[in-house]
């Protein structure tokens, strides 16, 4: 039951944290799936009579106005965001220049209902990325209620994203309706997964996935490890992997995982071949090889004919599959097709019957390129609260609202 749909905002202030960190180039905005996917929250409250309090971060202002002097606070400004945002809702965005300044508690203030205002730039203070309580405290007191919609940064305890839930009673926070349907997908995968249950992990490093790995060993029945990660699997069994990406540090690691799953009786599913390159670029030349005999000076880019086929198999005979992480460098033509026969394959599952859930910056990129989007269960917009998440940890965001 949705708390957030069960509430009546009608003369209330909603205060919501979203996730608008979008990318942004000369003043555009190149990619608004964030700000797409907060709408239906703003809406029900306008809906109702209520009025709506914005709040986020856009990139990291002060850290990188230390490396770079020539930039400013106003290059990191969320006033781009507020007119993309007055369109979409086909209704004007008010902006306050500030986001506990005179401006901001006066705009806050004569907010009337079916208005929107947007406050600047969340980390223009170093106190909210410290979770800084007494600016908690001041964001506090623009609403009544308090509302966070920002799947996207819950693995952070910051003064926005969980501190500040602390001064609001039970009844007045909640989930918006993005969160509450990202815990529900991520939920239903961790928790209650249909199996078999097929993960496809990819990405360039072995150490970024480890945890997730280990913690899927107790409950996947099937793990399918592509892109430059898998390398280092085959350098630990002694194979020879070329110039292929590998962490020489993680080889004990590696060999540690699979002795891991085989002990649980979980299927790891390391890819046969490959697509070779003889340097890493898209104008580069390319042949294909056995994962185990890559010719030294070339390295594996993408996975092979072989892989895919294995991989589809797996993936099509699964009831459940996560998926974090690409097979290889599909941002470049000539890489592409391994992650592309990955979502066609999990595409195919879905319509089958099966649940599946695509997250992490990466898949969700090659999921957009490829025209899945609607073509899965669910695509989260969190990806490093995600990958967390299924790391087993307690994410700050969400644990803040499940307080009393």
């Amino acid at each position: 039951m949705s708390k957030f749909n069960n509430y009546n905002f009608s003369g209330k202030k909603a205060l919501i944290r979203v996730d608008f960190n979008v990318p942004i180039k000369d003043g555009s905005i190149t990619d608004d799936t964030r700000i797409r996917a907060a709408l239906p929250t703003i809406q029900k409250v306008l809906d109702d009579g209520g009025s709506v309090i914005l709040m986020s971060h856009w990139g990291r202002p002060l850290k990188d106005i230390e490396k770079k002097p020539h930039l400013t606070l106003g290059d990191f400004s969320l006033k781009p965001v507020a007119a993309h945002l007055s369109e979409k809702l086909n209704n004007e965005v008010l902006f306050a220049d500030d986001c506990i300044g005179e401006d901001a508690q006066q705009k806050a203030s004569n907010l009337q209902p079916g208005q929107v205002l947007l406050l600047e730039n969340l980390r223009y203070y170093k106190q909210e990325e410290k979770g800084d309580k007494e600016f908690a405290e001041k964001l506090s007191k623009y609403g009544d209620i308090y509302v966070n919609d920002a799947f996207g940064t819950a693995h952070r305890a910051h003064a926005s994203t969980a501190v500040i839930a602390d001064f609001f009673p039970a009844d007045k926070k909640m989930f918006g309706l993005l969160m509450e349907s990202e815990v529900k997908a991520a939920e239903q995968v961790m928790n209650n997964a249909e199996k078999p249950f097929t993960a496809i992990i990819g990405g360039a490093k072995v150490s970024d996935k480890i945890l997730i790995i280990e913690n899927l060993l107790n409950r996947a029945t099937d793990i399918i490890i592509g892109g430059g990660m898998a390398y280092t699997f085959f350098k630990a069994q002694g194979c020879n992997i070329g110039n292929s990406l590998c962490e020489e540090d993680r080889l004990d690691m590696a060999l540690d995982l699979l002795k891991k799953a085989e002990a649980k009786g979980v299927c790891i599913h390391l890819p046969t071949d490959s697509i070779i390159a003889d340097k890493f670029a898209a104008d580069a030349n390319t042949s294909s090889a056995n994962n185990s005999e890559i010719p030294d000076g070339w390295m594996g880019l993408d996975i092979g004919q072989l892989a895919c086929e294995n991989f589809s198999k797996a993936i099509l005979d699964s009831k459940t599959i996560l998926w974090n992480g690409p097979m290889g460098v599909f941002e470049m033509e000539k890489f592409q097709n391994g992650t592309k026969t990955i979502a066609d394959a999990v595409a195919d599952a879905t319509a089958n019957g099966a649940y599946s859930l695509v997250g992490g910056g990466d898949s969700v990129a090659a999921v957009n390129k490829f025209g899945y989007t609607d073509k899965v269960s669910y695509v989260s917009t969190g990806g490093g609260a995600m990958l967390e998440f299924f790391e087993g940890k307690e994410l700050p965001g969400i644990a803040a609202i499940n307080k009393n």
